[in-house]
């Protein structure tokens, strides 16, 4: 009996002493990964990563991570414009399957799936900010974007000029759908504004009230995959295969 509580508790101690070590393993790992994940895709500030599932250490044997989650925060992202970005807030992804490298420079998973959410102020400055003609003395701008409620955005568009004699200078609103068209954030309003008995040319106001905003090269070649407009703003999902988390 004495012998087999001896083993009992030296069970006990390599078990507790294998944790610790799994433990201060993946803590390191994830250090390691955050920061080649920031040189990588060249961040401004070091990603959150997180190593799912226990054992880390025998995953690590197999050369393969079964999940691993990455928070990335004011992730700024490429617009199809030289020199403009549009900055996407609190960016979280998990990847399943992540295969890497013996010397761990190069890692990709098998699928990934996330969240993000891109304001309305950075999506309002996709819109056509500077005034436009919509009907003859007329001009037109989108001025803010905002919750339109039941997943739609509130378009808000000042117009200013003369009718006759008559001074304009208001601000209508109309409510838009968002949706992910050819891999960008497109607007589009359900229905046009109507300003008293004017008549405003149709193509002209769409000009105005509907835009699209592409958003490329994000982390790891993940892509868009739908959008929902929210109280702060538009949340998006990605998805993507294959995804590369490092080298």
């Amino acid at each position: 009996m004495r012998a087999l509580r001896i083993i009992l508790i030296l069970v006990v101690i390599l078990g507790g002493l294998f944790v610790i070590a799994d433990r201060v393993a993946v803590h390191f790992a994830e250090g390691e990964a955050a920061d080649k994940l920031k040189s990588t895709e060249n961040l401004a500030s070091t990603p959150d990563v997180s190593i799912k599932g226990f054992p880390f250490l025998t995953q690590v044997a197999g050369g393969s991570l079964d999940d691993v989650a990455v928070g990335i925060k004011d992730y700024e992202a490429a617009t199809g414009t030289a020199g403009k970005t549009i900055r996407i807030d609190d960016l979280q992804a998990d990847m399943k399957g992540v295969s890497f490298s013996g010397d761990y420079s190069s890692a990709t998973a098998a699928s990934a799936t996330g969240t993000a959410t891109i304001s309305y102020a950075e999506l309002l400055k996709t819109a056509k900010s500077e005034p436009t003609e919509v009907a003859p003395g007329l001009e037109a701008k989108v001025v803010g974007l905002s919750d339109g409620g039941n997943g739609k955005i509130k378009v808000a568009v000042h117009v200013t000029g003369k009718v006759l004699t008559v001074p304009v200078d208001r601000t209508l609103s109309v409510l838009s759908s968002v949706t992910i068209v050819n891999d960008k954030v497109e607007v589009h309003a359900d229905s046009l504004p109507k300003l008293a008995a004017i008549s405003l040319a149709e193509n002209r106001v769409r000009n105005i009230t509907d835009f699209q905003q592409a958003i490329d090269h994000l982390p790891g070649g993940i892509e868009l995959d739908k959008v929902q407009a929210a109280k702060d703003g538009v949340d998006i999902t990605v998805k993507g295969s294959d995804v590369r988390l490092a080298g």
